[in-house]
């Protein structure tokens, strides 16, 4: 990890309300297959971005530094962080996604969904730890996210908690770091919408007893329930436990700008956005203006007028109208929506 990410874990963990880590989630090929790269913009006869597109916006947003930690899948890092030494010189951490639950395979005409959540890994921790930079003599990557989905199913959630288990304790013996995600269930009427919160909340915390401390996630992304079940998990344990949202679908500007604003007044201290980010008019431009919210420069408001202004600068077309822009819908619960 990277100097700035780690003094920001510190900071965040001595109570500092300012510190916030903003991390950009590029690893939408684990999930969706060839439109995981998204549609251009402005429209073009193609469908979707090429994946050499799709890289070099990995590499424009590295290079604009505004970022913390960068989320890929571990073909495009082993590219990326390994052979072209994109993060060098920079303060950006690379990270990898460490493991594809079946939830998350969500590729056309696919259907796994239907059933619970199942623990899976395509990638293999000590082969990227292999991936090493010969003059460091480190591994050029050694953060990655680990997913859990949770059920309320027994047999499903104890194989999950089973993996989980596994996982750390390779990632300890590898000195390999993780943060973590917990979706809410796949599947639906598996937990009222009232308790929704607070079973995602009591399964994080039940599951991570069993963890010694220091050996647990750096941090945690989780969805967006409620501003109390964030908060709750805030107060839980902070020196710990570091709570982070998710971003779920792009939906309009403000949807973005709201929910990271929302996050951090509640508590959160961490923000991973993928979609949002991916589909934006111009990616750059949109995390500049993410940050400028979290170090408390704009309102969400200003933020979208800001942003829209930046996109006539720039001669790029909007697409919505300010006034469409600044409507809020609702906030996706999953990956897959």
């Amino acid at each position: 990890m990277k100097a700035r990410l780690l003094e920001k874990l510190a900071a965040i963990r001595r109570g500092d309300p300012h510190a916030f880590i903003l991390a950009d989630a590029k690893d939408a090929d684990m999930a969706w297959g060839i439109p995981a790269p998204g549609t251009p913009w402005p429209p073009q006869e193609k469908a979707w971005h090429s994946m050499p597109e799709f890289r070099q916006s990995i590499r424009e947003i590295v290079a604009d530094g505004v970022i913390d930690i960068l989320l890929g899948s571990v073909s495009q890092m082993s590219l990326l962080a390994h052979r072209e030494r994109v993060f060098d010189g920079t303060e950006v951490t690379p990270a990898i996604r460490a493991n594809d639950t079946t939830d998350i395979w969500c590729g056309r005409g696919m259907r796994y969904r239907e059933s619970a959540s199942r623990p899976f890994a395509s990638c293999d921790l000590a082969e990227v730890l292999a991936m090493t930079s010969p003059a460091k003599g480190q591994p050029d990557i050694s953060l990655g996210l680990y997913s859990i989905t949770f059920n309320n199913d027994l047999e499903a959630d104890r194989e999950s908690i089973t993996a989980f288990k596994a996982f750390r304790l390779e990632a300890q013996r590898l000195g390999f770091r993780y943060f973590l995600e917990v979706f809410a269930p796949n599947l639906e009427s598996r937990v009222a919408p009232a308790d929704l919160p607070h079973f995602l909340n009591d399964q994080i915390c039940r599951t991570l007893a069993g963890v010694p401390i220091g050996h647990g996630p750096v941090f945690l992304k989780i969805p967006f329930l409620s501003p109390g079940a964030i908060e709750d998990l805030a107060a839980y344990d902070p020196e710990n436990l570091i709570v982070g949202i998710l971003g779920g679908s792009s939906g309009t500007t403000h949807d973005a700008f709201k929910l990271i604003a929302e996050g951090q007044r509640h508590g959160a201290r961490v923000a991973l956005f993928g979609r949002k980010i991916k589909d934006a008019e111009h990616p750059v431009e949109f995390v500049r203006h993410l940050r400028r919210i979290t170090d408390g420069d704009l309102s969400p408001v200003e933020a979208v007028k800001s942003y829209h202004a930046a996109l006539g600068k720039l001669g790029i077309p909007a697409k919505r109208s300010v006034q469409d822009d600044l409507k809020l819908t609702a906030v996706e619960l999953s990956y897959a929506q």
